[in-house]
């Protein structure tokens, strides 16, 4: 029977989505094997595990979980799925909570895509102190709309011009019909006076959106 049986209840993360979006779920199998099968053409990266809770009640756990996080305010992305608006640090110290009161709970995070079990809070924050220091100074993957919300037929600026440009898709705009990628676009139209010795530019910070740059949104939105 399910109940007799140990199980697991996962926090994944993934480097596609907003910084402080997660998946809390279970499995009766180990999480390595689920979050490859979520690994699909829907999801640009792949998952990564950010903690497990093994125990023989990891169904009664998932459920306590969400309800904790529901309590705190609707930070269900989608109401029938288990994805949330909650820094994964925050589910982390829930699911560590309910840990606390089971006699079989294995606690383990992640560092690096490596497993740690957990020992206690003071541990798991030093760990988590480390894991964004390492996020930090990692280079950060190529600019993507849906970063800051954006979405195919958004309208931004190039501000060398002041000139408003399509979102074509998530990493391209239309101009004079033809696609751009934002670095290609700054390279092509940025006023001379304004161009650099090695012809290479970061395009989001030529871009803007409602008067905020591109790179600038990006950066409040991954904290």
């Amino acid at each position: 029977m399910e109940k007799d049986k140990l199980g697991y209840v996962y926090i994944l993360t993934n480097p596609s989505f907003r910084a402080d979006w997660v998946k809390i779920g279970k499995s009766s199998r180990p999480v390595d094997v689920r979050s490859k099968e979520l690994d699909n053409t829907a999801v640009p990266l792949p998952f990564e595990i950010y903690a497990t809770l093994r125990t023989r009640k990891y169904s009664e756990v998932e459920k306590q979980i969400h309800k904790q996080i529901d309590r705190l305010t609707d930070l269900r992305i989608r109401q029938n799925r288990e994805f949330f608006n909650i820094a994964p640090s925050v589910a982390l110290d829930i699911m560590r909570d309910i840990a606390d009161l089971l006699d079989d709970a294995e606690l383990t995070i992640y560092i690096d895509g490596k497993p740690v079990v957990s020992k206690n809070k003071e541990e798991d924050h030093k760990f988590e102190k480390e894991k964004k220091e390492k996020q930090r100074k990692a280079p950060k993957p190529p600019f993507k709309f849906h970063m800051i919300g954006l979405n195919v037929g958004d309208t931004v600026t190039f501000d060398p011009l002041n000139l408003s440009v399509r979102v074509a898709s998530d990493d391209k705009i239309e101009y004079d019909g033809r696609l751009y990628s934002l670095s290609a676009f700054t390279a092509n139209f940025l006023p001379e006076e304004m161009q650099t010795a090695s012809g290479t530019y970061q395009g989001p910070k030529y871009f803007s959106y409602q008067g905020k740059k591109l790179s600038d949104l990006r950066n409040e939105k991954e904290g």
